[in-house]
């Protein structure tokens, strides 16, 4: 078996999370979260829908983590960004997490939402 680290260079990945934050490239963000490879910041839940659509043509799919159970998102929220041509994706965000760096490393074209874990 050969293994292969994963680098992401200047992008910015997911450390790691637990009640209430997120490590995102040795910073720690409290709250909901917002993390594109080149930015993450706090991000003001279904209510913004500014934030995501800003990133319309520079991602495809934007992975929602639910926080710790998978939760449905407002219809308003999935229509508006699908209508801008961005995927919307949802489960815990755990595996959010994992999911979005996977990709990251792949250099997809992703950006990852989440609500904290409590």
């Amino acid at each position: 078996m050969r293994l292969t680290e994963i680098t992401y260079g200047t992008a910015k990945a997911v450390e790691g999370y637990g009640p209430g934050f997120f490590r995102v490239s040795g910073h720690v963000l409290r709250g909901a979260c917002l993390i594109t490879p080149w930015d993450a910041g706090p991000w003001g839940g279904y209510a913004d829908t500014e934030a995501p659509l800003s990133l319309e043509g520079k991602i495809d799919v934007l992975f929602v983590g639910t926080g710790s159970s998978v939760a449905h998102v407002p219809t308003a929220f999935r229509t508006a960004l699908e209508d801008r041509g961005i995927g919307v994706e949802v489960m815990t965000s755990p595996t959010a997490c994992r999911t979005y760096n996977v990709l990251l490393g792949e250099g997809r074209r992703v950006a990852v939402a989440l609500l904290p874990v409590e």
